[in-house]
């Protein structure tokens, strides 16, 4: 199937220099001068939306004493790969410890109205080709991702290995016994040789910090653990419960996009709380074709995923042997500017030129989905707030079918707050903004997570401590030290997946396979050569940090001229360290691509001395 550019206004239809303004002035009046600090009151004061769940029943059950080989420390997509990993390296002996009530992280999680990835499943979900399953549309929904991650851990075997309803509270190294002893809310004394932490970026509810927020009298949730008791219905809709009650949305996100259209049908009344719109395109989810099913060959997947990749998340598009195969909004910029590159012939250009053409595609195309909003939104007030004014990489781009047509209903309120204070306040009876109340019977907050916050709230494990007491959070205080982003120099035997100076990719889960591959490797070489400790060199970590820093590409300016979110830390906050805090933010990938590291670690595994690791074998 041919995938062709998109229709975008032309260059002289719009003026850049003046959007580029109008972005400006649209990303001060948001910034908010704590940065992801802003969110601490709030998230204080409701500890216990992360603590409940409402799918299971909790789990009761005396503390267990054992020694494992291996900790993993989360359930979601990188744990369960994890699992799958060690499985097939011959590692059996290993726990998953995980604080919900099955297999899936954030989507055991999230189940509200309408949830769907909006990544396209064939690259999103993993281990599709190992299961031989196909995904029954482009954008699968929460229920089948769910299944999934269920079908992964029975494949594997992964339930006997399993913790459920349990939350790690303490990870020490006890030198003593050279394992780390991990403590949870069970009372458990777990000893591990290893651990792997697998605990994801989105694993913590995020609330904002609105005064009075304890004071509101109704009924409120977050949408990361929604309320079908008091909704009705379930994650199809039919919310019939809400036929009399006025509900107040906080938060246009990935959330709220799919929300919002479920609300709107239901409730008497909703009033969305926007403080900065998504862009929102079309998203078109078709059924999976089976005759294209047919074509698949092996390694189909991997394919598919660097196709994903080098379309949406390269700054430029692959060239001229390579086509897009994912053919959705995620990679539109990359398509038409390797359009216009074509009939140029595909010329070499100084890099200052090529960046200015891909600006001007991102202008334009964010121009397009700004006309989408107007072509489909009555209301011009109202299709105007919801016009997103900034570049397609500041913040995650949405796609929905029902979400701007929603605003065309007589029981839809959008209320815009777009300047930093946001929301002013909440009382007993609604919600504050621009000095006029709004009252609701309930308040759902679809806030999104605490992506950016600090990894001590985010973790929540006290204490957690390396050699000698060294506490992760005091070393990682002032900026990551590792060694191929995965462990670090003081930390034995311990492991970490995510956004770690490692190689970042637009698809989640191919760099959670990535990183968990190459622990498991390392995992069972140690145990094959006899060793019980395995610890990156201080000379290592520090060559590691250098290449990081030698081959870092600096997107900071790009970062501050951004609309705030959660990939630029709420705008970065103030002071003289913002910039430096921006780099953190993602970890400080490797600058020269997802893919060169993984060549990066093959090479170092086929080499086979496991250089810059330091094994100790038993003591006397």
């Amino acid at each position: 199937m041919s995938c062709e550019p998109t229709e975008t206004p032309t260059p002289q239809e719009i003026d850049i220099p003046a959007l580029r303004e109008k972005y400006r002035r649209e990303r001060d009046k948001r910034l908010h001068p704590e940065g992801s600090d802003q969110y601490v009151e709030a998230a204080e004061t409701f500890a216990d939306y992360a603590e409940v769940d409402p799918h299971s029943p909790p789990v009761v059950r005396d503390p267990i004493s054992e020694e494992i080989d291996v900790a993993i420390v989360g359930g979601g997509f990188s744990g369960i790969m994890a699992g799958a990993r060690l499985e097939e390296n011959g590692v059996g002996s290993f726990r998953i410890i995980e604080s919900g009530g099955d297999f899936g992280g954030v989507w055991y999680w999230n189940r509200y109205p309408g949830i769907q990835c909006d990544n396209e499943s064939y690259c999103y979900i993993p281990l599709l080709e190992e299961l031989d399953y196909i995904p029954r549309a482009k954008f699968s929904d929460g229920a089948e991702i769910r299944e999934h991650c269920q079908r992964i851990g029975k494949h594997f075997g992964l339930y006997e290995a399993a913790l459920f309803g349990t939350r790690v509270s303490s990870l020490s190294w006890d030198e003593s016994i050279r394992r780390w002893r991990v403590g949870t809310n069970h009372g458990d004394d777990i000893r591990a040789r290893f651990v792997i932490m697998c605990v994801g970026s989105t694993n913590r509810p995020k609330l904002p910090g609105i005064p009075g927020i304890q004071s509101f009298e109704g009924h409120s949730f977050h949408s990361a653990r929604w309320d079908y008791e008091y909704t009705g219905g379930d994650a199809s809709g039919g919310l019939h419960k809400l036929c009399d009650k006025r509900v107040a949305v906080i938060g246009t996100g990935a959330s709220a996009i799919q929300v919002v259209p479920y609300l709107g049908r239901d409730a008497e009344h909703v009033y969305v709380f926007q403080r900065t719109p998504s862009s929102v395109d079309r998203r078109g989810n078709v059924p999976t074709d089976p005759e294209w099913v047919k074509t698949l060959g092996p390694g189909w997947q991997k394919e598919r995923q660097r196709n994903f990749h080098q379309w949406s998340f390269e700054p430029s598009p692959p060239g001229a042997a390579e086509t897009d195969a994912i053919c959705d909004f995620w990679t539109e910029i990359n398509r038409n500017l390797a359009a216009k590159l074509e009939a140029m012939g595909w010329p070499e250009l100084p890099p200052e030129q090529y960046f200015a053409m891909r600006e001007e595609e991102d202008y334009r195309v964010m121009e397009r989905l700004r006309r989408r909003v107007e072509s489909i939104v009555g209301d011009s007030k109202t299709a105007e707030a919801l016009k997103p004014y900034y570049r397609m990489g500041c913040k995650r781009p949405c796609s929905n079918d029902e979400f701007l047509e929603t605003f065309n209903r007589p029981n839809v309120t959008l209320v815009d707050v777009s300047t930093w204070q946001g929301v002013e306040r909440i009382t007993e009876n609604g919600v504050v903004a621009s000095g006029v109340e709004y009252e609701v019977d309930c308040i759902i907050y679809a806030s999104g997570f605490e992506v950016t916050t600090r990894l001590d709230r985010r973790l929540g494990i006290e204490p957690y401590e390396g050699r000698d007491g060294l506490s992760l959070y005091e070393y990682w205080a002032d900026g990551l030290k590792t060694f191929h982003g995965m462990t670090a120099h003081g930390f034995p035997n311990h492991f970490y997946t995510g956004f770690t100076q490692a190689g970042a990719g637009g698809n989640i889960t191919a760099m959670y396979d990535q990183q968990v591959t190459h622990i498991a490797w390392i995992i069972k070489e140690a145990l094959a050569r006899g060793a019980v400790v395995v610890e990156p060199s201080q000379q290592a970590q520090d060559g590691w940090g250098r290449t990081i820093r030698e081959t870092a590409i600096d997107n900071t300016e790009f970062l501050l001229e951004c609309t705030p979110g959660y990939w630029n830390g709420e705008g970065g906050g103030s002071g003289p360290d913002r910039r430096k805090k921006l780099r953190f933010i993602f970890g400080e990938p490797y600058g020269p691509g997802f893919y060169a590291f993984e060549q990066l670690l093959q090479d170092w595994r086929d080499q086979g001395d496991l250089e810059g690791l330091v094994l100790e074998a038993e003591g006397p």
